[in-house]
């Protein structure tokens, strides 16, 4: 997709000059909404600590939705500093495109993610970027003096029992919206929709090394949804990420342990009439129960066949498919 790019004339910090052929030692991605008092905080925390430790560093924030002073805010930031670029999308489409699309901007090798719903404190957002020289290639924060609301803790909470049990890697808090990654492992995992949450799993299957470390956050306004089908998806999602991860490569057993199951019940169910009509307990024409047992493993098998098979399609051609739109690129006129 096309998008605009505008450049902003400044009065560049000597600070920022990087030279040209030099590349940024990490990109800062970060996802922003309708949090302006959060992004004014950590970009001070961000600019003191690139002064102090990290002058290569870049910064791109994707305004994800149209907030005006947001993205006024964000538009002042470029013009003060050249390391800072914005991506503003035309409407809200999701932090997997957040991500994706800053990653087509991003020079560095070292990926630091992070979205501003979860009100993380910059000081260790700002650590945690520097944890990936012990070792792991991916490290996910865990959120730690948990702010927001109880039945977003008990959801999350059960949320991360249950796909540490599904897809055995024992996260705390897979789904907390910060870490730090090396630019090889999200150009060897594909992700989409909202399965950028999974990406430690889908990264664990591909070999690399995993990392937790603790992150506070800080008090502030979150969202909480009373809506069924937001932990019905995300029910869904953890599905497709299980499928993803275990019969991408060999979907028969997936699909032959379903076949057996609906054709047992199916077999059960034709076998129970088949006595009931011998043994002459009466007739079983017209009975739905004979409708159900000749059909009941046909149409399961069929939808859920289709839904897997689209997600095959899908998780192999997910870096051909761009779900977002970008209405403009802002970045830094400073030479």
């Amino acid at each position: 997709m096309e998008a605009t790019k505008t450049a902003t004339q400044s009065d560049c910090f000597s600070e920022s000059a990087v030279a040209p052929q030099s590349l940024p030692a990490v990109s800062v991605i970060v996802s922003v909404a309708d949090e302006l008092d959060y992004v004014q905080t950590f970009h001070k925390k961000l600019l003191l600590w690139m002064q102090e430790r990290q002058p290569s560093a870049e910064v791109i924030y994707v305004l994800n939705g149209s907030f005006p002073a947001v993205r006024r805010e964000l538009e002042s930031f470029v013009a003060s500093d050249r390391r800072v670029k914005v991506i503003r999308f035309r409407s809200s489409f999701g932090e997997a495109a957040v991500l994706d699309a800053a990653l087509e901007l991003a020079q560095s090798e070292r990926i630091l993610y992070l979205t501003c719903r979860v009100r993380i404190d910059p000081d260790d957002v700002i650590r945690l970027s520097e944890k990936l020289e012990s070792g792991p290639d991916m490290v996910v924060g865990v959120r730690t003096g948990r702010q927001d609301s109880r039945l977003n803790q008990w959801v999350s909470h059960l949320f991360n029992w249950i796909a540490g049990r599904i897809t055995h890697l024992q996260l705390q808090d897979i789904n907390s919206g910060v870490f730090v990654v090396r630019r090889q492992v999200l150009s060897s995992v594909p992700f989409y929709g909202n399965l950028n949450i999974f990406l430690p799993v889908m990264a664990q299957r591909q070999g690399f090394r995993i990392g937790e470390e603790p992150v506070a956050q800080l008090k502030g306004k979150f969202r909480t949804s009373f809506n069924p089908g937001d932990y019905m998806r995300r029910a869904l999602d953890l599905i497709s990420v299980v499928f993803l991860r275990n019969y991408t490569k060999k979907p028969l057993h997936f699909l032959g342990f379903l076949g057996l199951m609906f054709m047992a019940i199916g077999a059960a169910i034709d076998i129970y009439l088949f006595f009931y009509r011998l043994l002459g307990f009466g007739g079983i024409a017209g009975k739905p129960l004979l409708l159900l047992g000749t059909i009941l493993f046909i149409i399961g098998i069929q939808m859920i066949s289709i839904g897997l098979l689209g997600e095959i399609i899908i998780y192999t051609h997910a870096r051909e498919i761009q779900d977002y739109n970008i209405e403009e690129i802002v970045e830094s006129s400073c030479d």
